[in-house]
């Protein structure tokens, strides 16, 4: 069965691009990479929060909706997450534009068992990805001058075949 996008894809292809008022043909739009991660080849079901972060600086810009307090409210372990385990941009805060941003990479899923919740580097999820069935990897960027925070990306990743979580091992944090 087709779905509505290929149709719509297909309906396209058929007809030529005009510029109104003239016989031009326009080039097609190339899609940009985005700024967030790199690809990975299992990734799936990628999610883009860019339309609701322009929403949240548009309300404290332009609206005075939301204030700088409402909108740059990291909590401190994020920001010390961002500090000792995040991985820089060249992208600047969009609040403070005093400091480049910080991604932190965030890794969920049923088969991770204890070690789901946990901070990845971006290096570490392709090795990832072919370890497990199947995770959801959240990209989170913060601005540790100003505490602007806001989920970027979300995807999941894994080569699909089901595994039971790893037994739980004993960790620093276990012992009391």
């Amino acid at each position: 069965m087709r779905y509505i996008g290929t149709i719509v894809t297909s309906a396209r292809a058929a007809q030529p691009h005009v510029q109104h008022g003239t016989d031009r043909d326009i080039a097609p739009r190339t899609r940009r990479a985005s700024p967030y991660a790199r690809r990975v080849w299992s990734q799936r079901a990628v999610i883009d929060y860019s339309l609701a972060r322009r929403a949240t600086l548009t309300e404290l810009f332009r609206s005075g909706g939301a204030s700088a307090d409402d909108v740059c409210d990291a909590h401190p372990y994020l920001l010390r997450a961002a500090k000792f385990h995040g991985e820089p941009t060249d992208r600047p805060c969009p609040v403070c534009r005093r400091e480049r941003l910080t991604h932190v990479t965030y890794v969920y899923g049923d088969e991770l068992g204890q070690f789901s919740g946990r901070i990845r580097a971006t290096k570490e999820l392709e090795a990832m990805a072919r370890e497990h069935g199947e995770f959801t990897v959240y990209v989170v960027e913060v601005c540790r001058a100003c505490s602007w925070n806001h989920l970027a990306l979300s995807y999941v990743l894994g080569d699909g075949t089901p595994r039971r979580p790893p037994r739980r091992q004993r960790t620093v944090e276990d012992e009391d």
